[in-house]
């Protein structure tokens, strides 16, 4: 039910149900998640993993509960009277009607100035490009020499020491001394860092430190660490807590490692695995190789079936040349026959068909003499019918009625008068006589 919206005032009565999970929707939506300080009393843990607590300071109280899959990853216990601070949802137990607390997250009272500074520092080194990807030198595959910053009475040290050793015991390791813990280990271990930059003798650098609380990683989150870690011309692999541990070391360094064991895993190769791929590369070769042998002899089996003698070579050639010698002679033989018969009938419809040639030429000298009278004849008629209708011509050119005395008028519109109905008083004409031309202006009209 949501009490938000208004309600249908035809319903008067709610079931304790309603009223409770109405409570709830209200509650859940006018807090957000907040942070809420108190002093932890009366903390139960159930088999299913579920904590159930009661969060109070001198004048109240009040119930919280903290879910297995949210308590699963806190590194140290609560327990009756700490002083805790808890993120958590402000709502309410519908079942008994319990206002209560569900915590997303809880720490020690006071150590939100240490959150407060770690997400200042992050947001200030991450605006300068500190975490940039681009920026971060790749770790060598093989490293022929290994730099370890730590403290030695670590027992991280011990740890990655014993996975170096066995999974690349001739790769030679240095330590570089120094606290990784309390006041003034955040200067001690950067000056270890660039000491060892400056050196230049590894390939590769580990900077690693056990699992802890947020103060005693806190070196790991100063600024000087940070710097140390981006200047330095070395690849260096942080391994620093568990791996729910974040530091801001974490973000500036080359590669992240989940724990130091896996920095030292992720810095050198298992000598084991390598020989046993060598050993399965090896045998890859060998098969390949056999199988290319076994191919190429069995190429020089079928090669050496197909191998002929010269000397039968040249006779098969002979033999199959002679061959083609008698098709050539038979096959021209008949084409030359074939040809002598056409030709013998081509010459016989030619002695059937002679012409006769003095009577075609007779033939020919008559038409040519008819042919010029019809040209003669037909050139004549057309020059009479030229001249007649040159004279018409000359009777109808309109130069020759002009020659007589006559003229033109045309109107402004250059058409031809021809009635004083397309002229009007004032109007300019213009006069074109056999001879030139003249312009005047109408001063008298009539029919």
């Amino acid at each position: 039910m949501n009490f938000g919206m208004e309600m249908n005032i035809a319903r008067a009565v709610l079931s304790v149900s309603e009223l409770n999970r109405g409570a709830k929707d209200l509650l859940e939506q006018a807090f957000p998640l907040l942070w809420v300080a108190g002093e932890i009393s009366n903390i139960r843990r159930y088999g299913s993993g579920h904590w159930y607590f009661t969060l109070k300071d001198a004048d109240a109280q009040v119930r919280c509960v903290m879910f297995r899959e949210r308590n699963q990853y806190l590194e140290w216990q609560p327990r009756d009277g700490m002083q805790v601070e808890v993120r958590a949802l402000v709502t309410l137990y519908t079942p008994r009607g319990d206002f209560q607390l569900s915590v997303e997250a809880i720490r020690r009272a006071g150590l939100g100035t240490f959150y407060e500074a770690f997400e200042r520092l992050k947001s200030k080194l991450g605006e300068e490009g500190l975490f940039d990807p681009a920026r971060k030198k790749p770790v060598p595959l093989f490293p022929r020499q290994i730099g370890i910053v730590t403290s030695p009475a670590a027992a991280a040290l011990h740890d990655v020491l014993s996975t170096l050793r066995r999974r690349m015991p001739s790769v030679p390791v240095i330590i570089y001394p120094t606290p990784v813990q309390g006041a003034g280990a955040s200067v001690k271990m950067a000056a270890a860092i660039q000491k060892a930059a400056n050196r230049g003798e590894c390939d590769v650098l580990i900077l690693c430190r056990g699992g802890g609380s947020i103060e005693d990683l806190w070196a790991f989150n100063e600024e000087v660490v940070a710097r140390a870690i981006a200047t330095c011309v070395i690849p260096l692999i942080s391994g620093v807590g568990h791996e729910t541990d974040f530091t801001i070391a974490d973000f500036v360094a080359d590669v992240r490692a989940p724990t130091p064991t896996g920095a030292s895993q992720l810095i050198c190769p298992d000598r084991e695995e390598l020989l046993r791929s060598g050993e399965i590369l090896f045998g890859r070769v060998q098969r390949a190789m056999r199988r290319s042998l076994e191919s190429r002899m069995q190429d020089i089996d079928m090669l050496g079936g197909r191998l002929v003698h010269p000397g039968k070579r040249i006779d098969g050639q002979l033999a199959h040349l002679q061959r083609l010698r008698e098709r050539l002679a038979v096959s021209w033989l008949r084409n030359a026959q074939g040809r002598g018969w056409r030709l013998h009938e081509l010459n016989h419809r030619i002695t059937a068909a002679r012409p006769d040639i003095p009577r075609l030429v007779e033939r020919q000298l008559e038409l040519g003499l008819r042919l010029g009278r019809a040209v003669a004849i037909r050139l004549e008629t057309l020059r009479m019918s030229l001249r007649r209708e040159q004279a018409n011509l000359v009777h109808l050119n309109p130069k020759s009625v002009l020659e007589r005395g006559y003229s033109i008028a045309y109107a402004a519109n250059r058409s031809v008068v021809r009635s004083s109905d397309q002229i009007r008083i004032g109007a300019a004409i213009r006069v074109v006589f056999s001879h030139g031309w003249g312009r005047a202006d109408v001063t008298e009209k009539g029919e």
